[in-house]
């Protein structure tokens, strides 16, 4: 994965802060993720400590703001794949932990990239009683344009966010991949250990 997809998934996640978080009732979902885009691409512009890629700001702001807007326990459940459902309720938690510290501090630093981006929003195709959808957005800005795809799902009146798709690379499916070797060669708990060397990797 180039330093441009990881752009673009910093942005993603970052796009889905808002001041308006819970204010999502009965909102079609191309226009939470059109609100929530143009608010926080504004947000961060004006904010220096962000571009910089302030990690505890960011956590901060993860914390929140993006965590109302997404089930990241689907998400990570969707990444580790079958052995999931083995884990235990404490091993899930930790899993959670670690994968969220990873996504951050991974993409952190691509925050800093935000300059003059836009976000186009392409056709939604959904039906009435569709409780999942894809939406699917372009990011414009200096280089090429750069396909970017929102897979949510209803949460009461309002949407939830379970993954992403950059450049037509899946998030989940990415980490999928990686998990599922490190799982069939150490099981679960090496799992998580993997994931909390690599996060105190990132903090040296």
């Amino acid at each position: 994965m180039n330093r441009r997809w990881f752009f673009a998934l910093a942005t993603s996640l970052s796009l889905l802060a808002s001041p308006f978080a819970f204010a999502q009732s009965a909102e079609a979902p191309d226009a939470f993720i059109k609100r929530l885009s143009v608010d926080v691409l504004d947000t961060i512009k004006n904010d220096k400590a962000i571009q910089a890629g302030d990690v505890s700001k960011i956590t901060t702001l993860v914390d929140t703001k993006i965590m109302p807007n997404v089930n990241f326990q689907r998400m990570t459940a969707s990444a580790v794949g079958r052995a999931w459902r083995t884990a235990t309720p404490e091993q899930q938690k930790r899993l959670e932990a670690e994968f969220k510290a990873l996504l951050m501090r991974t993409y952190s630093g691509a925050l800093a990239e935000v300059k003059d981006q836009t976000i186009v929003m392409k056709p939604l195709r959904m039906a009435a009683d569709d409780t999942e959808v894809t939406v699917r957005t372009e990011i414009k800005g200096r280089g090429d344009p750069i396909a970017l795809d929102y897979r949510v799902e209803k949460a009461g009146t309002a949407w939830k966010i379970y993954d992403l798709n950059v450049a037509s690379v899946w998030l989940v499916e990415t980490y999928r991949t990686q998990f599922s070797q490190e799982i069939n060669a150490n099981g679960i708990d090496g799992l998580i250990a993997k994931l909390a060397e690599r996060n105190k990797a990132r903090k040296g």
